[in-house]
């Protein structure tokens, strides 16, 4: 089941998605200041390829101080923009049963998209 999602996420806007956030991530890895910023944008680009059957955990790592200050600036300079997208699609998706699941998955994708640096992807 979690195959056949996936699938029809990628065919329905995944693929798209990914793409987007790949390119971000690249343009950020550009500039020396913009690498940690990129590699938490992958972090995001992975789970938007392919989010049915992954979880979204704290990596429990010790740069709790480093991670907050991070974070805070990652919802200053965009963060907080694409967690309200996500939140968006997540609710215009499961305003029908079918696309509950989808809209399960958008919120999955919000919240590491508001705070990204100390969480990982099983």
């Amino acid at each position: 089941m979690k195959f056949l999602g996936n699938v029809l996420w990628l065919i329905f806007g995944g693929l798209i998605t990914a793409l987007g956030y790949l390119v971000g991530s690249i343009l950020m890895m550009i500039t020396i200041i913009g690498i940690p910023f990129g590699f938490q944008t992958l972090k995001i680009a992975r789970l938007a390829l392919w989010p049915f059957g992954c979880k979204v955990v704290d990596s429990g790592g010790s740069s709790g101080c480093l991670s907050l200050i991070m974070n805070v600036l990652w919802i200053i300079l965009g963060g907080l923009e694409i967690c309200l997208a996500h939140l968006f699609f997540g609710i215009i998706l499961c305003i029908t049963i079918i696309g509950i699941p989808f809209g399960r998955q958008h919120f999955k994708m919000a919240s590491l998209a508001l705070t990204p640096f100390g969480k990982s992807i099983l």
